[in-house]
């Protein structure tokens, strides 16, 4: 991540490459390098909303209340004076602003921001549960202005905590709710950091990755297979065992509750970052595309449609599908830039299948989606 995308269209009068076009006019793909911006935008991809449950409201230890914390990446410029700010309303009106620590930053580079929680006075708490409205601004003082960066609304639920004795029933945990994640799945490239934006060996061999939510608790999400033309790609064996077997091991972004509840885990969303090994973009490099145990599967050299599969626990649990052309880059279906996401992610809709996530509300992506801001045109299987 940190990275914005490009789109191509691809169009020409030249009858020599009418054959190319016809394939690839009416297709927008993401390209490896960004569009530089003249101001700062929210990775929408990395706002994470969490209720910090606090174990008192109005001094009293009888009732627990709770205060926001928030995470978000944002891309530069941030200039010198800039100020980042969130500012909160309930249904009864404005009720919560406070700053959060913002530094400089350059065009092409990201601020990782994290504010609110117990940074919170305990007197600014709630008790409210229901919607929530929020804003995302930046202020500069030096310059005279003040822009609104992101807006949008989420539901707050509260649940029993695990607490025992006479008072433990009184006690609830608060929870922001975010069903809306597991219909929403993402794509994307990652390129070697060694070297400069600039530096074709930057991306000369880039990494293929996807990232899916999942809900409740687990230690590892799952296991991922990728099928082009029906048939399973980038499988290898040595000795008779696999050789650079993808997996879903890697928690990239996780809401949950800041108190136990009763039971445990029923409120925590985390979305699993997974690698695949032996499946690439494309080789620019000096590295060969035969390795020891097989060669690896290019998209350069396979154009089209493949489906991703993930197996948990010997059960099939999330599908779906994404295009690639002839040069390997990832063809846009307009989601991520109908939303402006803010990085070179595809979001694709993902099919939630059995019932390893428990009850969660499947129709919430029409409403709820990134915060109240939901896709265009988007409809989960």
């Amino acid at each position: 991540m940190g990275y914005h995308y490009r789109t191509w269209l691809f169009s020409s009068t030249s009858l020599a490459i009418g054959t190319i076009i016809l394939l690839l006019a009416s297709s927008v793909t993401f390209a490896i390098r960004g569009i530089r911006q003249d101001r700062a935008t929210i990775a929408k991809d990395s706002v994470q909303v969490t209720a910090f449950t606090l174990n008192q409201y109005k001094k009293s230890s009888l009732t627990w209340s709770w205060v926001p914390k928030v995470e978000f990446a944002v891309n530069g410029p941030v200039v010198s004076g800039d100020q980042l700010n969130v500012e909160f309303s309930l249904t009864s009106g404005a009720w919560l602003s406070f700053d959060c620590r913002t530094q400089t930053r350059g065009v092409d580079s990201r601020l990782t921001v994290e504010c609110g929680g117990r940074e919170i006075s305990e007197d600014k708490a709630t008790t409210h549960s229901g919607p929530v409205n929020f804003q995302i601004k930046m202020r500069n003082e030096l310059a005279g202005n003040q822009t609104v960066l992101f807006s949008g609304k989420f539901r707050v639920g509260k649940a029993k905590s695990n607490q025992e004795g006479p008072k433990g029933s009184s006690y609830s945990v608060y929870y922001v709710d975010h069903d809306w994640n597991l219909s929403i799945g993402y794509v994307f490239y990652e390129y070697d950091e060694r070297f400069d934006r600039d530096d074709p060996r930057r991306t000369a061999k880039p990494s293929f990755n996807i990232a899916i939510w999942s809900r409740g608790e687990t230690n590892e999400f799952a296991v991922p297979h990728i099928f082009y033309k029906g048939t399973e790609v980038g499988k290898m064996y040595y000795n008779g065992r696999e050789m650079g077997m993808p997996n879903c091991s890697v928690p990239e972004a996780e809401n949950n509750t800041t108190q136990i509840t009763e039971p445990a885990g029923q409120y925590k969303w985390t979305r699993w970052k997974c690698t695949f090994s032996n499946v690439i973009p494309w080789n620019r490099s000096s590295d060969k595309n035969e390795t020891m145990f097989g060669r690896l599967h290019l998209f350069s050299e396979n154009p089209g449609e493949y489906e991703i599969k993930i197996m948990r626990s010997g059960r099939l649990i999330r599908t779906f599908k994404f295009s690639v052309d002839r040069a390997g880059n990832l063809v846009d279906n307009g989601f991520a830039s109908s939303l402006k996401l803010g990085s070179d992610r595809l979001i694709v809709p993902v099919q939630v299948l059995g019932d390893q996530d428990g009850a969660w509300d499947k129709m919430s992506w029409r409403t709820d989606a990134f915060y109240g801001n939901p896709l265009p045109g988007f409809t989960a299987p």
